[in-house]
This record gives C-alpha cells, structure tokens and sequence, in this order.
C-alpha cells in the first residue's frame, strides 16, 4: 500500500499545476548543485578569461534542474548530459597523482577516465546532430579548442594556501583563485544555461526514454507488485533515497536483496519483490520530494515522518504547522473547526490521507509505521490529540521559542537529553496523534522518573514543563478504563481516586510548610525529600508526612491563624476522600498509571493554588486601582 500510494503521488505531484509548475522533477531531470559555469561567446571562446562561480553556493553549488542519465555508473565509462565533473568535461583526475604505483591501476583510470570524457562529448554531439543548436554549436568549438590544450589556461595544479595539500585551481572571471571540490562543471553561452533551453530538454527526454527502453530490454519481465501490471520490465535494483536519518550520506534502499537469506527460490536482485521501472521512479521521487518538503516532512532525532493528502496539497501545511508550531491562537482556531464544519468537512470527508515514519539502519530505509484514513479522520483524531493535551499552565508561555505542544518537545520531556531519545517515541507520539491511538506506559515510567529527579533537584520550577505534564495527562487518560479516573484540565475536587489526591494532599503539605517557616526556611522541603516515596510507597512517606505536618500547623496557627484554619480545611477536604480513619489509611503502593494520576494531581493542585492567589492579588490590585481613582475625583 506504501509504494502504491507513492505511486499515486508522484502521477499527481509531476503534472503541472495551473501555473506550469510541477512539485516533482520530471523523470529526466534531477536537481543538482553545480558550482562552476563555463561562459561562452556564439564563437565558442572563453568569456572574461576565467569561470563563473555560481551564486547561492551551498553543498557545492546553486541547486538546477539538469538532465539526468538512466544508466548505471557502476561500471564507469558514463557521463551526464550538459553537466558533470572535471573527469567527464576535461578528461582530468579530480585528485591528480602523476607518482600512482600501481601501472594496471594506472592503465585502468587512465581508460575509464578517456572513456567518461568520450561519452560525454558524443552525447552533446549527437544533440548537435539532430537539433543544430547554435548553444551547443559553441560548446562543440570551445572542445575542439581544448583538445589542442593538456591542461586548458584557466585550471592548474598547485598550492592555494600554505600547509595545504595541493589541488586543482580554477581561474575565475575576476581573476582570484578558488581551489576546486567535488564540484560540478556546466556551458552558458551567451549569457544562457544549455540546460535550459527548451529544445535540448526535449532532445533530452527523447533520449532519456531510448535510455530506459534499453535498461528495460535486458530485464525479465513479470508482474508489478505496485501497478498490477503484468509482462513489464522489472527494475533489478532501485536508486537511494536521500535524507532518511540514520542512513548512509550516498542514500539508503527501500527495497534490497543483497544477501542469500533474502532471496527465494534462487531469485536474484530486486527480482524477489517486482517493482517496475515506473513504479521505481515514481516512489523513489517522491519519497526523496517528501524528505525535503517543509510542509510533508516532520524530522525528530533519528526519525522522520511524511504525510501527504491523496488530492491535494493545502491541508499538510496545517499538519506541518501543527506539529511543529501549535502555538495557543493556531490550536485554539483548529479545534473551533473550520474544518469539522459543514461547509469543510464534506469536501474532504472522501480524501485520503497518508503517513509514513521512516528511520535508518546505515543501508537500508526501515519504515517505523504506515498509516492511512481519511482526511476526514485524521483531522478529527488531530483535535482529540489537542483536547487530550489541555492541562492548566503554572506559567504563560508567549516568550517561549517553541510552544509547549510541539511534538519535539513533547518527545525530548520523555528522556534527560535529546541524544537519548529512542525512535520509537516520536513514532508513537505521531500515531497518538494521527490515528488516536494510546501510548504505552513505558513512556509515563520516563516522564514521571523526569519529575521526581527534577523536583529533587529544582523544586517547584521544574513544574513549569507543560509539555511534560500535557504528555502524561494523555498517556495516563488514554490508557484509563475507569471514567471516574480520568483527569481533566484543571483541579477536579469530586475524583475520588486517591492516588490523584495523594498528590493533592503533598502539594498541600508542601504550602502548609512554606506557610508555617516563611522566607526563613533552608533546606530541603516535604517535596523534594518524599516526593519520590510519596508516590509509589504513599502508605509509608504520608505516615512521616502527616506527623510533620500536624507540628507545621501548629507553628502557623500562632503565627496566622486564619491561614492555618484554611489549610486545614483543605486537607480534611482531599482525606475526605480516603477510608475514615484517623490518620487515613493510605495506599501501600501505585503503580504506573496511579503514579501518573498523583503527579498530574500534585501538579494541578499547586496550579489551581497559584490561579487563586494570581486572581486573589490581581482584585486586590484592581481595588486599590479604583480607590484611588476615586480618591483622586474627590480630591479634582
């Protein structure tokens, strides 16, 4: 279903829009970086004395669209169309040796490098050939010129700078010197690129297509897993997909038989799963398109996800956006619907929606998860995902560079460094979101051995991770049977459940000492020392804690005692909820998902305890406001 889908994309992505432009190269073409341009005048001269180094160099080069050859390198002897290296335009050792020892090796460079430039050349003077092209007519000359040349007057080998190994340098127009690299060579004559011209693009599709015709004749035929078809040529090994993290810089396969225990029945090569020509084409170029596309592709470590809509293209800048980028307004205005309203939904209520997590393993592409449904759904579990991610904040978020919901964030709150992160976190974060599926357990056990040591360490500011709480409020809720155990947003006061007011009644505790010491006191309080206890082994840390906290009263009734009558209160409230004993009777033990509940109620209560004193503060500011206010029209 993968490649089919990808197959389905590329027919769609490679026709052009109704601006002529396609998000696809066509078959022919790739995109390349070349670097360096040989300007030519009509006569085939050298324009300005040297080369043109082309702007907007990165990775070696401006990125073009440039013909590209069907057919395999591997053997050596074959070059591209109107671009390549130094090899296959000049004849010349990328990294010259006069002093290689080995004479058959010698013998054997020497050949194929002859027979790359001799390819290279035929190739542009069969185009000569049949278009008469007056681009390639001045190409053809400068070569006739190079032939009576060893080394042409604008390349020379020799130290650029010093204590650097020698290399080739290449003259520019202006006159410096620039040491050459990997890098790329094309012709512009008279002020234009011949692989822009229309006419020799044509040339070349033709030619292309006899290339592939070729390839395909000395195939076996069969029947493609992908299109259906049967008595078609079958590609025996498929091109690298590029940019798959955790995956060799030359690229990865998709599909590969390269050892026996992969292969039946004696079948060799690719032969074992039939894919096409075409076929190949089109999922390689679309897995390479959507690798690089901002709006299709969400990287995290060492995994990638790409999603893409069978019809259009719009509606993944909103998935781009929300994953990367779900700041308050942009979540708030998706889950309000424009698109689970009448006029969206049925539009898109057929639309198929497509994702695929992919990872590496050094040669080979491993794909994590597939996913498909209709947009319809996806849009649908995308607003549970947010729903289920609401939890009140103990901070404003607006100065933060990456909103708390963004699915790094929400991964990276899962270990203690990013570089820890295993791939399959993002991977099930991604299918909680997409497909509403419940996250393991296993990553609450992260999240909660998170807390515990940051609030040892840091004490309440470690509170202010929402992405930390949001994530275990999910995974904690999605995995509840219990209705009457689900958490909500903020405080619920009527759960009865006590391992979330087990962490109430900590938090509380926690409010009751700072009270009853003030500023005074030093050290380590009831948190960072039983918090840890409290919240797997509750029945033997609240023994402790409720000895301490009775002594904290105590001291705070002489000191404030319509705070302590208050604080009071609210602990007879939360053991209202335990078996009526004097102390309560607290559990032995939580496990995973009740130790999940006491973090996110130890959380909710001090957020619910800062909501009050914030708007308790802000009224009284307001009064004060308005007194003097009035004080001053009196005084008017």
């Amino acid at each position: 279903m993968l490649l089919q889908a990808l197959n389905e994309f590329y027919k769609r992505a490679s026709k052009p829009n109704e601006n002529g432009r396609t998000l696809i190269q066509e078959a022919a073409f790739t995109e390349k970086y070349i670097r360096w341009t040989i300007p030519l005048k009509l006569d085939g001269t050298l324009e300005g004395g040297g080369l043109t180094e082309n702007p907007e160099i990165k990775k070696g080069g401006r990125i073009y669209s440039v013909p590209k050859t069907n057919r395999p390198k591997v053997a050596g002897g074959v070059a591209e169309f109107l671009w390549d290296g130094i090899e296959a335009v000049f004849c010349l050792k990328p990294d010259f040796d006069f002093t290689e020892p080995n004479e058959k090796k010698r013998a054997s460079q020497i050949a194929n490098r002859q027979a790359k430039f001799d390819n290279f050349w035929r190739q542009i003077e069969a185009a000569f050939a049949e278009t008469n092209s007056p681009l390639l007519n001045a190409v053809l000359k400068f070569r006739d010129n190079l032939l009576n040349q060893e080394i042409p007057d604008f390349l020379r080998w020799d130290i650029l700078n010093e204590g650097e190994k020698p290399g080739w340098l290449i003259k520019t127009a202006n006159g410096n010197e620039e040491k050459l690299k990997a890098d790329n060579f094309t012709f512009q004559v008279d002020g234009k690129f011949t692989f822009e011209s229309e006419e020799l693009r044509e040339f070349w599709r033709k030619a292309f297509a006899e290339e592939q015709s070729l390839s395909e004749g000395e195939s076996k035929k069969g029947l493609c897993l992908v299109s259906g078809r049967t008595d078609v040529a079958i590609s025996a090994s498929h091109p690298k997909i590029k940019g798959v993290p955790g995956t060799l810089s030359m690229g990865a396969s998709l599909i590969s038989f390269d050892k026996d225990s992969f292969r039946s029945y004696g079948i060799e090569k690719n032969y074992n799963s039939p894919v096409s020509f075409p076929a190949v084409e089109s999922y390689i170029n679309s897995l390479n398109y959507l690798l690089t596309s901002q709006k299709n592709r969400l990287r995290i470590g060492d995994t990638s996800l790409l999603y893409w809509a069978k019809k259009s293209d719009g509606v993944t800048d909103m998935f781009s956006q929300l994953f990367d980028s779900p700041d308050e307004k942009t979540v708030e205005s998706f889950m309000k619907a424009p698109f689970r309203g009448d006029s969206f939904l049925p539009e898109i209520s057929d639309e198929q929606f497509y994702s695929v997590t992919l990872g590496g393993n050094a040669g080979r592409v491993v794909v994590r998860n597939w996913m498909q449904m209709t947009l319809a759904d996806a849009i649908k579990n995308f607003d549970k995902w947010f729903t289920d991610l609401q939890l009140i904040q103990m901070r404003s978020h607006e100065n933060d560079k990456i909103p708390p919901f963004n699915l790094f964030l929400l991964a990276r709150a899962t270990v203690r460094d990013a570089k820890d992160l295993r791939p399959e976190v993002p991977t099930q974060l991604y299918r909680a979101a997409l497909a509403n599926h419940k996250p393991s357990l296993l990553l609450a056990k992260g999240l909660l051995d998170r807390i515990a040591v940051d609030l040892a360490k840091d004490g309440k500011k470690s509170l202010t991770n929402l992405s930390r709480f949001a994530l275990l409020k999910l995974i904690v809720n999605r995995n509840e049977k219990e209705k009457s155990k689900m958490i909500e947003e903020k405080l619920n006061n009527e759960i009865t459940d006590e391992a979330y007011n087990c962490g109430r009644l900590l938090a509380v505790f926690q409010k009751l000492q700072s009270a009853a010491h003030g500023k005074d006191f030093d050290g380590a309080g009831v948190v960072e020392k039983y918090y840890g206890t409290a919240s797997s082994s509750p029945n033997s840390a609240f023994g402790i804690l409720w000895r301490l906290h009775q002594h904290h009263l105590k001291k705070l009734s002489r000191d404030n005692k319509g705070a302590s009558v208050s604080i009071k209160n609210e602990i007879a409230e939360i053991c209202a909820k335990f078996k009526q004993t004097n102390p309560p009777q607290f559990p032995r033990s939580f496990n995973l998902q009740a130790q999940g509940r006491f973090a996110l109620g130890f959380y909710q209560q001090i957020a619910a305890d800062k909501e009050a004193r914030d708007a308790y503060f802000q009224n009284k500011r307001s009064e004060e406001n308005k007194q003097q206010n009035l004080l001053e029209g009196e005084q008017n």
